[in-house]
């Protein structure tokens, strides 16, 4: 009987939200941060900002959109994001706990069905990777076995999904590809990963899914798991049957290739753009490289249509050149303990300085990366060790650096880390920065996790 009752409750939700969907035209958008590690939300399509939003009373945000596209977006509170499904009269309110950003998120409201199931399946195959990681060294038979299955699961969720919703054309398209690009993609990784030379047949029979694809859907440009397939699948292209995708994929000439490979297999003006911005970001952000990245992105010209993108490539080229060794940290402002604004000029005060990043949404790294800087500390005490918070302080961060124990002299926070993120060019929180006691850059782009990191510390 409760069941009956429940599906006739649930009908009338659907049946609800249809009428209330036809009533309005434009897209809302709304929600509230619990645990907020910063003080607004910003709303992206592709790597452009729609909207920095500020969170208001009660941690709220809200915006009615008249003229929004349908399509993928990104709604980033720093340093998380997730993907979001717009379109014409969709009314959706999202409540999100920072502190577990993505388990938290609960979507309500017209739209929601379509915004939870992405985020259902996202972090259903975000807990399937580490029991996939131990599979890679089965044969290609019992591979494919088990990603079928794991197919074949998320299916059956879509089609149930499917039957208690009336989806648009390109709703059907993003909820069908969350589903079966991310197995393509572990495909690919499989054979890259595997890099085994195959037979012709063998070739054919296990790349197979591969005719059901589309390799040019500017729908799909923006959206995560394809993008990530494409990329996949243009290394799996790249690579020669007698390399090793580990030792290759840090290379110049691989991701020269791999750019020749987009050129001559993917269409879609707007995709094609994306992945070859992707591409030019993942070798300009590959610090060994720099010597050839002028050689890169001579050709990344002629594959690139989008000035805009262009012009993104050549500034992160020109923030990691201002990274060199040698040169003066770039300045920044700070905030200390005591909430007052300085100058990152300060920091080095005389004496060699490590700079050491964390995020308020990140503990378990943080507490990781205390205890590797209380043994450095023993073993080098003449260098000072600074901690630098991506948030603005809070009243919590106080509590735990009491707790701690922490000299709150080598704490501070950045203040703007969009601003601060681009000088800096930070993009890992392991990521240190090196300086001598003039406050000159001796390592602009350490890693404090790397062993090799104490042969910069023993040269001091």
């Amino acid at each position: 009987m409760k069941k009956g009752i429940g599906f006739i409750f649930l009908l009338g939700v659907v049946l609800s939200c249809q009428a209330e969907k036809n009533s309005h035209s434009g897209i809302f958008l709304g929600g509230q941060i619990v645990n907020p590690s910063s003080r607004a939300v910003t709303l992206y399509q592709g790597s452009q900002v729609i909207e920095m939003l500020d969170l208001g009373e009660n941690l709220r945000f809200q915006r009615q959109y008249d003229s929004l596209p349908d399509g993928i977006y990104k709604l980033e509170h720093l340093p998380e994001y997730q993907t979001l499904l717009l379109e014409d009269q969709d009314s959706l309110w999202v409540r999100i706990n920072a502190a577990a950003f993505d388990e938290s998120m609960v979507y309500s409201g017209v739209g929601a069905s379509k915004n939870n199931f992405l985020l259902e399946l996202f972090l259903k195959q975000e807990t399937e990777n580490n029991y996939l990681s131990s599979k890679y060294s089965n044969n290609k038979r019992t591979f494919n076995a088990i990603i079928d299955s794991l197919l074949l699961e998320k299916k059956q969720l879509l089609i149930q999904m499917d039957s208690l919703n009336t989806l648009s054309p390109i709703a059907q398209k993003v909820t069908q590809a969350a589903y079966i690009y991310p197995y393509a993609n572990i495909r690919e990784r499989y054979a890259l990963l595997r890099g085994a030379q195959w037979t012709e047949e063998e070739d054919s029979l296990f790349f197979s899914y591969r005719r059901f694809l589309n390799y040019g859907d500017n729908d799909l440009a923006f959206f995560d798991p394809y993008v990530n397939y494409i990329i996949s699948y243009i290394s799996q292209k790249a690579l020669k049957s007698e390399e090793a995708y580990f030792k290759i994929k840090q290379t110049t000439d691989f991701n020269i290739r791999r750019l020749e490979v987009l050129d001559r297999e993917i269409s879609g003006n707007l995709l094609r753009n994306n992945i070859a911005r992707a591409l030019a970001f993942e070798e300009v952000l590959n610090f060994s490289n720099h010597d050839e990245h002028e050689r890169f992105i001579q050709y990344y010209i002629t594959v690139n249509s989008s000035p805009s993108y262009l012009a993104e490539v050549l500034e992160l080229h020109s923030d990691i050149s201002r990274m060199d060794v040698g040169k003066p940290l770039p300045k920044v402002q700070l905030q200390n303990a005591k909430r007052e604004v300085v100058s990152s000029a300060s920091l080095s005060n005389g004496k060699p300085t490590v700079l050491y990043f964390w995020s308020q949404t990140q503990m378990n790294q943080y507490r990781n990366t205390l205890d590797r800087v209380l043994r450095l500390k023993e073993q080098y005490p003449e260098i000072r060790f600074v901690g630098i918070c991506i948030q603005p302080y809070n009243a919590l961060v106080d509590q735990v650096q009491k707790m701690m124990e922490l000299n709150p002299e080598d704490q501070f926070a950045l203040i703007d880390f969009e601003k601060a993120s681009k000088a800096w060019v930070l993009t890992l929180l392991n990521k240190s920065i090196v300086l001598n006691s003039r406050g000159k850059l001796l390592q602009g782009f350490g890693n404090l996790s790397d062993p090799k990191f104490e042969q910069v510390l023993e040269g001091i």
